[in-house]
């Protein structure tokens, strides 16, 4: 088995206080405009993550948790469940220094993985479903992952096998969706998807995760100490496209579960009910959504993925009141072609992240359910939480709010390192409690994601004078055009004026004559009437962008690619357009021979 992933802390990066003085002292304008009712100062501790089920279950026993297609869980239930598959996994060896993967879509297999692995002293490490064998091979090694739990979808399980008999990993843990559905649903998943459901076979190094739930409970929980146990490692691309593990403790996620708590100070535990159609693998549902419901008593709604039809069925049906989003499952909504005769009035906060909300989606969403649509901004480094909007009090359009509780955010010169001026353009740093201990066993990229004690995000922004952060654009995503910096955001957020427009992703091409030039995808709304072309849009930005931000093509497509939370990637069109200007070249070389 591995060593403990904490003795893997880089050094580089330094110790911080929550409240420094003196030389790591930053101004804090946003202190004089913090919402009514929330302190930024307020004291926050730290706990083992697993601490919110248990207290939650011995509070709540009875209050209904997870609802999986109409099966219901108690809070008693799943802490039933978790405390007899801990033992198990214990008596597999799982403890401190061990790592198990998750390759599961949102499931109730899911959660009870997560939470007993965590009490027993584990780490996980979550895996797309939508990964290929070789990027679920790669984070198996990187990771030093020994067992994977999966599904007996052939999607799923087919791919995890593979990896089983090719990597280091030796444990399968298989589960079984007709075991989480209710019935006739479970009879009748066995029966008309037998195509979907892998033949799995009997083989002593995969387990049946039904067993996991059977036996007796764990004894005792393990002793962690939140602030250096290393609850989950976490692959992102972080700033430099690189997969990476980022190391975030029981204390970086605990803590970011409270500031969010705090940031809706009129929470009533035992009250809300979440929708959870963002994956629990992503770093922001996992901790907004898993994390943040269960320290709520909250009823977690749960889909696989998210299905508009299905979604506006669950969220009528069972009065849906917190639905943490990204902002094309909004514009989804949106555009449903029967939205009116859905009622969604029991929405009362919709939480915004992954991407930039475009200002008519949220103006229309929060007109049609009367719910309050708050954006918010933070990483995988950040626990997927660092600033919001504040849900009573100035909403300010544009911007991606305030820093939560007992955080600074800080613009950074980005050649200098040394803090501009207040409105001025750098680049977006965060120093505070959620932030990632660093990369697992990568010390140099943890060096230089870390400017002193803050760690800076890749994003460029600014701070106004009432502490509003704002992002102008990634710097990867930055276009140099003649010379000029031009930022994607800004051409999307002015081609999003247009009526006729539903998603835009701009991305630099090349140009002979200016090195690089803007090109735009474009999403037309189905329910517009009238048409749009390229000369017709570009004509419309003359008057909205500088002479260098207009796009020299526009492209019109029925949808655009997107990340496994939904939100839009740029990626993908990249490579397209890379992949068109090597044709070319391609077949000059071959008429050439």
């Amino acid at each position: 088995m591995t060593e403990n992933p904490v003795t893997e802390t880089p050094k580089s990066k330094p110790e911080t206080s929550l409240h420094a003085n003196g030389a790591n002292a930053y101004p804090r304008p946003w202190l004089d405009h913090y919402p009514d009712g929330i302190d930024w100062h307020q004291p926050l501790s730290p706990q083992p993550l697993f601490k919110f089920l248990e207290d939650t279950a011995a509070e709540f026993p009875n209050a209904p948790y997870l609802n999986f297609y109409g099966k219901r869980w108690t809070y008693a239930d799943i802490q039933s469940r978790v405390d007899r598959a801990a033992r198990k996994f214990q008596d597999m060896g799982v403890g401190p220094g061990v790592h198990v993967g998750l390759l599961l879509p949102n499931c109730p297999q899911y959660v009870v993985a997560f939470f007993a692995v965590l009490k027993i002293g584990g780490t996980i490490v979550n895996f797309s479903p939508l990964y290929s064998v070789p990027e679920i091979r790669a984070q198996v090694e990187d990771s030093q992952t020994d067992i994977l739990v999966t599904l007996n979808v052939a999607q799923l399980f087919d791919g995890a096998y593979e990896v089983l008999n090719s990597s280091r990993l030796k444990t399968l843990i298989v589960g079984s969706l007709s075991e989480v559905l209710p019935f006739p649903k479970g009879q009748l998943y066995k029966l008309f998807k037998k195509a979907e459901r892998a033949d799995v076979p009997d083989e002593g190094n995969i387990l049946n995760f039904n067993e996991l739930v059977k036996g007796e409970p764990l004894a005792e929980a393990a002793t962690i100490d939140p602030e250096t146990h290393i609850a989950v490692l976490q692959y992102t691309g972080g700033t430099t496209g690189t997969p990476k593990g980022a190391m975030l403790t029981h204390a970086n996620l605990s803590l970011a579960t409270f500031q969010l708590a705090a940031w809706d100070a009129d929470m009533d535990k035992g009250v809300d009910r979440t929708f959870g159609a963002l994956p629990f693998f992503h770093v922001f549902a996992m901790t907004v959504v898993l994390c943040v419901s269960t320290y709520a008593a909250a009823e977690i709604i749960m889909l696989p993925k998210f299905e508009l039809n299905e979604a506006l069925k669950l969220i009528q049906k069972h009065k849906i009141t917190l639905m943490p989003g990204v902002p094309t499952m909004y514009t989804a909504i949106l555009g449903h072609p029967k939205i009116q005769s859905f009622d969604l009035s029991s929405v009362r906060l919709c939480t915004s992240g992954g991407a930039p909300m475009p200002l008519e989606v949220k103006r229309d969403f929060e007109k049609m359910t009367g719910a309050s649509v708050v954006e918010g901004y933070g990483l995988t480094e950040t626990c997927g939480v660092a600033t919001c909007n504040p849900i009573y009090g100035e909403n300010k359009s544009g911007t991606i709010g305030l820093p939560v509780v007992a955080t600074d955010i800080v613009i950074l010169e980005q050649e200098s390192d040394q803090p501009v001026a207040r409105g001025e353009t750098g680049e977006i740093c965060v120093r505070g409690p959620q932030v990632m201990q660093g990369y697992w066993q990568r010390k140099e990229e943890t060096a230089k994601i870390f400017a002193g004690d803050l760690m800076r995000t890749g994003d460029i922004g600014f701070i106004d004078e009432a502490g509003y952060v704002s992002i102008v654009d990634r710097v990867k995503d930055l276009i140099l055009v003649g010379g000029f910096n031009v930022f994607p955001r800004m051409i999307e957020e002015a081609i999003y004026t247009h009526d006729a427009v539903a998603e835009v992703s701009v991305i630099g091409i090349p140009d002979p004559y200016r090195g690089e030039t803007p090109k735009a995808f474009v999403v037309k709304k189905p329910d517009y009437d009238g048409e749009l072309t390229e000369s017709e849009l570009i004509a419309f930005l003359k008057t909205r962008l500088g002479k260098h931000e207009i796009p020299s093509a526009v492209e019109f497509r029925t949808e655009l690619p997107k990340t496994m939370v939904g939100k839009l990637s740029k990626k993908e069109l990249e490579e397209e357009e890379r992949q068109k200007r090597a044709a070319p070249e391609a077949q000059g070389v071959a008429e050439a021979e």
